[in-house]
Order: C-alpha cells, then sequence, then structure tokens
C-alpha cells in the first residue's frame, strides 16, 4: 500500500507518516473552526494526564501557536501517575510550555488510593478531577481536554442507557449548552478524531511513551460500553461517527432543562443544593 499523495508506504487510510499527521492536524483545525472551540487570542489552559490524548492535544495547539498552559492533576494511583507525570513534565520543560501540577492530598486531604471509597473509584475521581479543574483555570478563556471521538460515543451510549437525559444535553464539542459564571468553557479539539488515529499520531510524535491505562479503569462502565462499540463498529462500520452526528443533529432540538445553582457549601456551580464534591467528601 502506498500513500495517495507520494510514492511513500502507507501506514494508514493510504496515506504515509507525513501525510497522516497532516490529514490528523487538519482535522483538528477543522473541529476548531466547525464548532468555534478557540480564538487565537484565547489565553487556553490545556487538562494533561500524560496519556495519548491529552499529549495530543497539547502538542497540536502549541504547534498551532495557541497561548497554552498545561494544567495536570495528580490523584495520587500509585505506580501510575507518577509515571505519566513525569512525561508531562518532560515534555512541558522541553518545549517550554508552562505548567501547573494539583493534587487530590492537598486539595482533599488523601490522595485516591487510600480514600475510603464503597464503589467505583471512577466516578469519585471524575468529581473531584472536575473541581480542580474549574477551580484553577478561572483565569482562563477556555480549557481543552483530549475527548476523542470514541470518547464522545461511549459518554452519549452511557447516558442513554442510564437514563441520564438531562446530563446528555452537556456533552458535545463545546461542553454544557449554557454560560455559567464561574465555569471555564471546555473543548474538545479531537471531537472528530477517532480513538485509533491518536494513538497512532501520538505514537508517531513520539509524545506517550507511557502508555498504561489506568489500573482502575478495568472496573468502570464505561470500559465495557467501550469494547461493546469496539465489537460493533467491526460488522457496522462509522458506528461510533454514526453517533456523534445523530447527537449533534438531536442537540440543536433541545435546552438544557433544569437551573443552575450555588452549592451552599462551597460555592460553586451546582445542579443541586449541594454538589457532588461536597456529598463525596462528607462520605469519604
Amino acid at each position: 500500500m502506498k500513500c495517495k499523495l507520494c510514492k511513500n508506504k502507507g501506514i494508514y487510510k493510504n496515506f504515509c507518516e507525513r501525510h497522516f499527521i497532516e490529514y490528523f492536524e487538519d482535522k483538528v483545525k477543522l473541529a476548531i473552526k466547525r464548532f468555534k472551540l478557540l480564538k487565537k487570542s484565547d489565553k487556553v489552559a490545556v487538562a494533561v494526564s500524560g496519556g495519548k490524548d491529552s499529549m495530543s492535544v497539547l502538542t497540536i495547539l502549541n504547534k498551532l501557536g495557541y497561548n497554552v498552559t498545561a494544567i495536570s492533576i495528580d490523584e495520587g494511583i500509585f505506580g501510575y501517575r507518577d509515571k505519566t507525570l513525569d512525561n508531562v513534565k518532560l515534555f512541558c520543560k522541553k518545549n517550554n510550555i508552562k505548567l501547573k501540577v494539583y493534587s487530590f492530598k492537598k486539595e482533599f486531604g488523601k490522595p485516591l488510593d487510600k480514600m475510603n471509597i464503597i464503589g467505583s473509584k471512577c466516578s469519585v475521581c471524575g468529581v473531584f478531577r472536575r473541581d480542580i479543574l474549574n477551580k484553577y483555570t478561572k483565569g482562563y478563556d477556555v480549557l481543552a481536554t483530549g475527548h476523542n471521538m470514541d470518547d464522545e460515543a461511549q459518554a452519549i451510549i452511557m447516558n442513554l442507557l442510564k437514563n441520564n437525559l438531562d446530563i446528555l444535553p452537556r456533552l458535545g464539542p463545546i461542553s454544557g449548552v449554557k454560560t455559567i459564571k464561574n465555569f471555564t468553557k471546555r473543548v474538545k479539539p479531537l471531537y472528530l478524531c477517532t480513538e485509533k488515529e491518536v494513538s497512532l499520531y501520538s505514537k508517531l510524535k513520539k509524545v506517550n511513551p507511557y502508555s498504561c491505562c489506568c489500573p482502575n479503569k478495568q472496573y468502570s462502565f464505561r470500559l465495557r460500553i467501550l469494547r461493546l462499540l469496539d465489537k460493533l463498529e467491526l460488522t457496522q462500520p462509522n458506528i461510533k461517527l454514526n453517533i456523534i452526528n445523530w447527537f449533534l443533529k438531536y442537540k440543536k432540538k433541545i435546552k438544557e432543562k433544569g437551573t443552575i445553582k450555588i452549592c451552599k457549601l462551597c460555592g460553586n456551580p451546582s445542579s443541586k443544593t449541594v454538589c457532588n464534591k461536597c456529598i463525596l467528601i462528607k462520605t469519604i
């Protein structure tokens, strides 16, 4: 198989290495333009875990000349997060990118591994991560995350299966449908890129040397949905893209229900009088 744009060896969809990188970066540019995710004047915080998705976003936005700052969170997942954070620190130092690191231990008193959690650690981790990101990105115009097409398709199906129809409208290339005071707008530059494409790009750009998944992922509901969609994709090509396209049409026709309240304990935006973070802190 040869590249359709030159005579070099093709590695993906008849693209050689150089033209695949151009193809991938063009898809990110298209998402930014199509969904109006970023402006060149924006002060951009990038949520960076050290994995392939977030490192790819940081790489591309920095290459495109956006004013980026990497924001990393040390949840306290021993033997895993320390390695990915080393990757982030090395990359940011090499590319002269400002990096800020925050930890569960400092913010909540304990690392994740030492919290008394009944049930899924992923749910607790997600709530606390979102709280830290919201707290420390208030001075930025936008927060870019590494969610790709596969992640979004999984989130859509998960919320449908759980009957979380009130949450569903908050998904999309720009998270949420309301402008909320004290809440940094979240955007997804990889929205049109598949997991496979992100993985290949990160390997070619050598930005993700430590590729192991979080050890807590094996217990998550998301992993079961991931495996289901991957299996369906084998016999129904583009099923994830179809889910995304359906959702984008669906989102235009609906309005987010409910009102945004202020948590009476911490003062952060919440759909309830006491936010999930404060509820969890009381129980852990």
